[in-house]
Formats: structure tokens, sequence, C-alpha cells
């Protein structure tokens, strides 16, 4: 299909008489600039990330939860994951990936992982690199609409994965 809406994209561009490989060209040139323009936001979030892990305040947070997700029925393993989704894709994975070599694919917190990794987002990462290079200051109702997305993402995620499995 795609090869398909390439070839249809020149062809209408041929026929509107638009020079489609220059079009080309300026849009890879563009591309690159944005690229290099949210890097410092990357790197800005990145260091938030690393920081927030490092100083012990995630795991401060999951002892503090830990009674209440006991009596849920949540496990306290898949706070990180709840926590670090919405922040960062990659440290995500990283510890979806964890989360499975320790207790197996066909575990309940394996299969929570796996469902919860696909039913959030990295709503903060979105708005600091993306909005950030395009220079929206005013995101408070997209984050705010963003994270409510990933919390009832967790949410359905849990029951979903309970009723299920």
């Amino acid at each position: 299909m795609i090869p398909l809406m390439i070839v249809f994209i020149l062809i209408y561009g041929t026929i509107k008489k638009v020079q489609t490989y220059e079009a080309f060209v300026e849009g890879g040139k563009e591309g690159i600039e944005i690229s290099f323009s949210i890097i410092p936001f990357l790197v800005g979030m990145l260091v938030a990330i690393t920081v927030f892990r490092a100083s012990g305040a995630l795991e401060f947070v999951m002892d503090l939860l830990k009674p209440v997700l006991n009596m849920a029925g949540i496990p306290a393993e898949i706070v990180p994951l709840a926590f670090i989704r919405p922040i960062s894709g990659t440290a995500a994975l990283g510890m979806t990936t964890d989360l499975i070599a320790t207790h197996g694919p066909d575990s309940f917190i394996g299969r929570l992982a796996s469902v919860m990794q696909g039913s959030t987002d990295t709503t903060l990462y979105i708005l600091t690199v993306y909005f950030g290079a395009v220079g929206v200051k005013k995101m408070g109702d997209a984050l705010k609409v963003g994270l409510l997305a990933d919390l009832i993402g967790i949410i359905a995620s849990i029951v979903v994965v309970s009723l299920l499995f």
C-alpha cells in the first residue's frame, strides 16, 4: 500500500506541475532542522529521568504506595513502569524487559507490563520535545488530557489483565 501511495503522490505532483524531487529534498532539509532543534529538549528530559531514578525518589514513592497496592491486589513491581511510561518510552521498555525477564512473559506481572506498555504513551516526552520544537509555550490542557489518558490506560490495563488472566 505504501509504494502505491508514493507512486500516487509522485504522479499527482507531476500532473499538478510540482517539482516533486525538489519538494522531497526540501522536506528532508526541514526534517533535519527539526531533529537538531529538539536535541536540547531531549537532553533535558533524559537528565530529568536520570535524576529522578538516581535520587531514590522512585523507590520512595513505591514504598509509600506498597500498602495501598497490596490491598488492591496490584503488584508493586509494576509501579515504576506506571511512573516512567509517561516520561520515557525507552526507560519504560527497559523496565518492561526487566519485568518479563524476572517474572516471565506468561506471569501476571509480565502480561500486565506488556499491556500497560501498549495502553499508555510517553506524554511528557511528547509535550517536551515536540511542543518545545514548534515553540508551544502553554501546554497545560494537553498535559492534563495526556496524563489523564495515561492514568486511564494504566487502570484499564490492570482491570483487563486481572479479568482475563
